[in-house]
Order: C-alpha cells, then structure tokens, then sequence
C-alpha cells in the first residue's frame, strides 16, 4: 500500500494523491509511505525516485542495523521500532531528499501513523517542513521503548516480591528470561543511539543541523534509557547472585547434616564390620548377652557423638 500527502507552498494539506500527481510545482513537499507494498509498488523506488540499488537492496533486507547514508541527492536512513509483544526490532527504512520523505516498511507500523496522523492533524507542523517528520517518526518510535522497560521493572518488583513464595529454580529462571529481554532492548537501544549521535555530528545533511536541538532531545532520551537498561541488569545480577547464594547455603546445609550422619555412623560402621567378619574363633560371638552390650555400645557412642557435635556448634547453622 502507497499513501502519499503533500503540502502545497499557500501551506495547505492535500491527501489521497498518486505518485503522478507528486509532479505538480504548487507543492512545496510531500510525504510518501510505502506500507507492506508488493513488488509493483516496490519498483516506484527505483523508477520514479531513482534511488541507488543498494538502499533499495536495505529496504528489502532483514535486518539491517540501524545507520545514516549520504547519497549524493538523498540521505538513507535505516531505524529500528520495537515490536512490543516480542521486544523484537522492527525495521523502518526513510529516505529524505531535498523536497520529500519516503518511508518504507514491510509490516504495520503504530509509529508511523502516529506521525501520520499527527502531521494530518497539526497545521502547524506543514510549515516546518519535511525535515521535522524525521524528528517526528524518530520521537514517536524511541517513545515507545519506554513502557518495555517499564514493565520489565514492573515485573522485576514482583518477583523480588515472591521470591519467598516462590522456588528458587523458578525465580532463577524468571530473572534469567529477563536478562535475555534486556538483552534484546539493549541491543536495540544502544544501535538507535550511536545513529543519533551520528546524526547530531553530521556534517553533510543540512535538514539534519537545522533540526539539532530535536534531535538531541531524542538522543537524550535513549541515553536514560540506555542508563534504565543497565540498571535494570544490575538488579537482575543482584537477584541472580542473592538466590545462588540461597542456593549455595541450602546445599551447604545439605553437605553438613550428611557430614554429622557419616561422622556419627563411622565407628557404628567399623564396629558392625568387625563381628561381621567369619572368622571361627572369636569369643563374642558365643557370648550370651553380647548382641545387647554391642548394640547398647554402639548407641552409646551415637548419642556421645551428637551431643559433642551440639557442644560445638554444629547444629547451629539450621537455626
């Protein structure tokens, strides 16, 4: 689907335009959004805007990261929206040449017709320009990395809220799907914020010096939440490493109460192995009441064990 709007130079909006129509010198710039379009669509871009195959060839290829190329009569950009149901990024190709914007993508985009909608709406915004929907599609999808990372710090409340309630297996591998979320947004986050930089520092786009102030506000906000991602790790290893150690005392636990069994069973063992031997002469072994006096022995030496093991302090780690 192509959908095309254009601004004529008395700033008004003209919508439901063909690409034919793109020619007409009473407009002053226009906006073209090719939404999943097939290949006849797909070929407008090399024969009416000449674009160089190479950018074309990054319109069709999944998934580039996100970068700035200058290319003589247009710059190329190539930014990353986030899918909010996988945290997945989402590709969204613009071009932008002396008089246009060209934005592509190959599925529905919330972001895009945010700024769709907003530029239909706005009168305001005719008169700033072509350059400002760059700011504007760039403000609309950074803004919508904000309430992934507010619900992964959401539920990361929560499971410090359970970890009582919960397995530590369990949690352990709750906090370990978060990090790999993290993960995903970092990746995602950190490639829009070197573009931004690159952007703010360029030197070639004019549109892009006029628009610095904009655009350093955007490059301010993946900056905090470049700095929420990290946070958000940090906690996520202060979980990981409080529940091994929880881990790592329960087992500790577990070794210490088989340790105090093997100790106390040792000479009850040693015992039981000697009259367990077949020898013909051994002189117990005919004794009338020799079983109970081994026996009683033999608890005898448990209980002299357990209570030396209770005087020094074993038994306090179960406390």
């Amino acid at each position: 689907m192509i959908r095309i709007i254009a601004v004529t130079k008395d700033l008004k909006l003209r919508k439901g335009l063909k690409i034919a129509d793109l020619k007409d010198s009473n407009i002053q710039w226009y906006w073209v959004d090719f939404e999943a379009p097939d290949e006849k669509e797909i070929k407008y871009l090399s024969d009416y805007f000449h674009f160089h195959h190479l950018s074309i060839e990054d319109c069709l290829q999944f998934l580039e990261r996100p970068k700035l190329d200058y290319c003589g009569t247009y710059n190329f950009l190539v930014l990353h929206a986030l899918n909010q149901d996988t945290l997945a990024a989402e590709e969204v190709d613009v071009f932008i040449g002396k008089n246009y914007v060209v934005s592509f993508h190959k599925q529905p985009s919330d972001e895009i017709q945010s700024a769709w909608n907003q530029v239909e709406e706005d009168k305001e915004l005719w008169a700033k320009g072509h350059n400002y929907i760059i700011y504007l599609i760039l403000d609309k999808i950074i803004d919508e990395y904000f309430p992934a990372i507010y619900r992964i710090e959401d539920y990361l409340s929560e499971i410090d809220d359970n970890a009582r309630r919960n397995s530590v297996k369990e949690l352990i591998n709750e906090v370990f799907e978060v990090r790999g979320e993290l993960l995903k947004l970092r990746r995602i986050v950190n490639s829009m914020r070197d573009l931004l930089y690159r952007i703010i520092n360029s030197d070639h786009a004019e549109g892009f010096k006029e628009g610095k102030l904009y655009f350093t506000d955007i490059y301010d906000h993946l900056i905090k939440l470049s700095e929420m991602i990290e946070s958000n790790r940090d906690v996520t290893s202060d979980l990981r490493d409080s529940y091994l150690s929880v881990m790592s005392n329960r087992m500790n636990t577990i070794m210490m109460i088989l340790t105090v069994i093997t100790t106390i069973f040792i000479p009850l063992t040693f015992i039981a192995g000697i009259y367990g031997m077949n020898f013909e002469y051994m002189p117990e072994l005919k004794w009338r009441y020799g079983y109970f006096v081994v026996m009683g022995f033999m608890a005898l030496i448990a209980l002299v064990m357990t209570l030396w093991f209770k005087v020094k302090g074993w038994f306090n780690i179960y406390k």
